[in-house]
């Protein structure tokens, strides 16, 4: 029998509350991603921090923990190539501990099947910025430069002759939790694991946008602007389950995985006419909008400490210490329109919640596109 081990990566936050909010959300996913597996009847599970609280005390039942040192100083590609020499596995399974909150057990078993299968190669949720992956025949992976994030990871293997494959792009691959608004959207849609669910009963504060926002997806005569890295499968899935029109200004995609020197066109716009122009000139376009603020504000690809940006997706401008991100986030919450913030998680799995999560207590009926003609059943 093969031996396909996996490896969930922890990144420990910071201290702010929405930072501890967002760790224990990620934990709690852990532990229901440690249950699929076991149930898959994966060889061992790492567990892998640089906190040493949590390594020692804060890893779910039936897992290895696995202090990583200082988190400045961790590189992703080498703890992986630590991990395969440690091992010596036929198969591996890698997940971000926010990643695979809405997998079901067919799913991983899939995964499983993937990683210890005699074909070599990597099946990535996200190729271009990958969450988690199911690698088979990883001890080629110890002769290849390995990227120090995980979101590069696809570009790596590939650039050195590895195959790569991809899933399909659903709310399953797509959803992880890196933000705060991602726990927001998992907890009105009522979607994830018995412990994450558990979590997010009573975890989640109140939102000052996202119930202005909901039912403009429901509204025929609406237009719902969509601005940051947006992939196109994911916003066409969108628009076939809203009732709105969309708006989409795609710029950003492999921001983090694979960087650019050319500024997005918004940015340039936001920076150059102020954010109050920007969000009236937006209001002019849309009735609503669902903003990666992350791409509009990025300076030259360096962005703040978390604790600004998640204090900006709840528009809490007291905690904002980024005078940048302060100034935005005061436009964004005065805007003549109601605005959603958040990262990359938000225009890629969070479109799909919000499209399940608008239509909780509607009367409407959810189905408001035509079916295709199906040309060949019909009869002469």
């Amino acid at each position: 029998m093969k031996k396909v081990v996996a490896v969930i990566f922890h990144a420990p936050c910071g201290g702010s509350p929405l930072e501890r909010l967002t760790e224990a959300g990620q934990r709690a996913n852990a532990v229901d991603l440690v249950q699929w597996l076991a149930s898959a009847k994966i060889s061992s599970v790492d567990y892998v921090t640089s906190s040493h609280v949590i390594a020692s005390q804060g890893v779910p039942p039936g897992v290895t923990p696995v202090p990583s040192g200082d988190e400045a100083r961790f590189h992703f590609g080498d703890y992986l190539h630590q991990l395969i020499r440690g091992h010596r596995p036929d198969g591996l399974l890698y997940f971000g501990s926010g990643s695979g909150a809405l997998l079901d057990n067919r799913e991983i078993d899939r995964l499983v099947e993937f990683a210890g299968g005699a074909m070599r190669g990597a099946l990535f949720n996200n190729f271009y910025s990958c969450d988690f992956a199911a690698i088979a025949n990883p001890q080629e992976l110890l002769s290849i430069s390995l990227p120090p994030i995980d979101n590069s990871l696809g570009f790596a293997l590939a650039d050195a002759g590895f195959p790569c494959y991809a899933l399909p792009r659903d709310r399953g691959t797509q959803c992880d939790i890196d933000t705060p608004i991602d726990l927001l959207l998992l907890h009105r849609t009522g979607c994830g694991g018995r412990a994450l669910l558990s979590y997010l009963q009573t975890a989640i504060p109140p939102h000052p946008t996202l119930d202005a926002v909901l039912p403009l997806l429901t509204d025929r005569s609406a237009v719902l602007a969509l601005v940051g890295r947006i992939n196109p499968t994911v916003w066409s899935h969108f628009e076939s389950e809203v009732a709105c029109r969309t708006n989409g200004y795609v710029e950003g995609r492999g921001m983090r995985s694979a960087g650019t020197p050319h500024m997005p066109f918004l940015a340039q716009v936001l920076r150059e006419d102020g954010g109050r122009a920007f969000f009236r000139r937006l209001a002019r376009a849309a009735d609503g909008a669902v903003i990666d603020s992350r791409v509009l504000l990025a300076d030259r690809g360096v962005l703040p400490e978390k604790a600004d940006r998640f204090a900006s997706d709840w528009f809490q401008t007291g905690d904002i210490a980024d005078p940048l991100w302060h100034a935005f986030t005061e436009e964004a919450a005065a805007a003549p329109l109601p605005v959603l913030l958040g990262g990359h998680s938000l225009v890629s799995g969070g479109l799909y919640l919000l499209a399940d999560a608008c239509w909780k207590g509607s009367e409407l009926p959810r189905r408001l596109h035509p079916d295709p003609y199906p040309w060949e059943d019909a009869q002469p």
